[in-house]
């Protein structure tokens, strides 16, 4: 019904054939415009996002690449096809060469093509694999161990004896429950903040060491560009660098079926820059160390003699 509709609007009398032509190429200025609108800027969600890691970085350049290539290749096809349909059609008088069955030259041009097509897009493409699975020299590293429903980071290296999980965050949790009469739509980042988030410096390559305690889950962060599953008795490795200056709280989600509530396992990283992660580094320490002495001090009260008067501090004799 549309394509009736569509033919007897182009078959009205008096409209100009220029007029068809000229909207044309307007639609297709107008596509060419968003796609280039789409690679500068990535966060309208048409082309995939840059991230905020050298990963993340690396990978879209060789996104961009392929798909460049990918556009050349499209431009040069569907040309010649159009070329060939309008200009040698057979309204137009054009005759069929029959005489041509074989031709060497051509065969070996299109088979090299494609074999250089292929070379410039694997080259890239395996230095890129080579640099992901690259983890060394890392000057921090984090164990990430998966759990029905949470996440457990044990620091090492500088930050050595800081332990904690990572839990969805009460809202969030008060705001699932059936009946709960919370909209969630009032909840500040529903389903995707946790009580403790991971801290992590930028600039600096962290190395993350994933296991799991239960069944396979996957540690996946959009914005840096990784994701990789942590499975039970195994351990993955993977390493992110956030760039200098793209400091911030970065959120992700458990990408593997973990089981029931899956849903409800998030990620949320803390990028602080190198000094206010080595202060948040103290800060944890001391903490723990006050954690460690407070329960010690009864136990040393009760186990000491009772103090006499020439025992007591100076303060207390007066």
């Amino acid at each position: 019904m549309n394509v009736n509709r569509l033919t007897a609007i182009d078959d009205k009398p008096g409209r100009p054939r220029g007029l068809k032509l000229a909207s044309i190429a307007i639609a297709i200025v107008g596509a060419i415009a968003a796609a280039r609108s789409a690679s500068a800027n990535t966060s309208n969600g048409i082309n995939l996002p840059r991230g905020v890691t050298v990963l993340s970085r690396d990978i879209y350049s060789l996104h961009m690449l392929v798909f460049w290539i990918c556009v050349g290749i499209a431009v040069v096809v569907f040309g010649t096809m159009i070329v060939a349909m309008v200009k040698f059609r057979h309204s137009q008088g054009a005759i069929p060469d029959t005489t041509m069955v074989h031709s060497t030259k051509v065969e070996i041009v299109w088979t090299i093509i494609p074999v250089v097509i292929l070379i410039v897009m694997a080259v890239p493409a395996a230095l890129s694999i080579l640099k992901i699975e690259d983890t060394r020299n890392s000057d921090l590293s984090i164990r990430v161990t998966g759990y029905q429903w949470k996440w457990q980071y044990q620091y090492m290296d500088a930050a050595a004896g800081i332990n904690y999980f990572s839990t969805l965050s009460a809202s969030s949790n008060f705001a699932r429950q059936l009946h709960s009469g919370i909209d969630p739509r009032t909840v500040p980042h529903y389903l995707l903040s946790v009580d403790h988030p991971l801290v992590i410096p930028s600039g600096v390559k962290v190395r993350l060491l994933l296991t799991s305690a239960d069944v396979i889950h996957a540690w996946w962060v959009p914005d840096f560009g990784m994701k990789r599953d942590a499975i039970p008795g195994f351990i993955n490795e993977m390493w992110i660098k956030v760039l200098p200056g793209k400091e911030g709280v970065y959120r992700g989600q458990c990408a593997a079926l973990c089981g029931r509530d899956h849903g409800f396992m998030p990620i949320v990283v803390d990028v602080k820059t190198p000094a206010d992660f080595k202060k948040w580094v103290e800060d944890q320490k001391a903490a723990l160390k006050q954690a460690q002495a407070a329960p010690a001090a009864p136990a040393a009260a009760a186990s000491a003699p009772p103090r006499t008067a020439a025992t007591l501090p100076l303060t207390a004799k007066l």
